[in-house]
């Protein structure tokens, strides 16, 4: 992806919840769209290849949650984290992670990944068609700065972090004031 270009417009399918609903699982099916998400905002969106993974749990989204607020300050409006997992999961991560900064969003099918020219192969270590590791900011629905990380390819026998970490994002937001 390059800068300048428009997200895809996909439908994601998602769980919310509904205290209004009552009983044991107050949750309804909500469906949001990229204009749900980009429109009018400047946001960072991160890409990961699963929910509960090692690098994607311990550095990459505590490492967003926990800037959140120098990212607002830096003109950032929302702070979303993606993966090639449904609802449920991305879910209950979200709760796991104590997330109150980073909004999940859920590609099950891998929809927007394939779209936007980031979903991988990744059978090689039992996973199937994730998403490869990736940062973006988007502003109003168009990519305002791109960070991939290196080797992009199926079945990548490593997982490389850096390019697409938050400290990474926070620099260029500080050089490109």
């Amino acid at each position: 992806m390059k800068p300048g270009i428009k997200v895809p417009d996909v439908t994601f399918h998602t769980r919310v919840r509904d205290e209004s609903i009552g009983g044991d699982n107050p949750f309804r099916w909500q469906d949001m769209t990229t204009d749900d998400y980009f429109k009018g905002k400047r946001v960072i969106l991160f890409s990961l290849p699963g929910a509960f993974t090692p690098t994607c749990s311990t550095y990459q989204l505590p490492g967003y949650e926990k800037a959140a607020d120098e990212f607002r300050e830096l003109g950032i409006d929302d702070i979303y984290v993606m993966s090639v997992n449904d609802t449920f999961v991305m879910n209950k991560w979200s709760w796991d992670q104590e997330l109150k900064n980073v909004k999940v969003i859920p590609d099950g099918a891998g929809t927007f990944t394939r779209l936007i020219g980031m979903l991988v192969d990744k059978s090689n270590i039992g996973f199937g068609m994730r998403s490869w590791r990736y940062a973006a900011i988007v502003n109003d629905g168009v990519i305002e700065a791109w960070f991939e990380e290196p080797g992009r390819a199926d079945n990548h026998p490593e997982d490389p972090y850096g390019e697409s970490s938050p400290e990474t994002v926070m620099a260029w937001l500080k050089a490109n004031k």
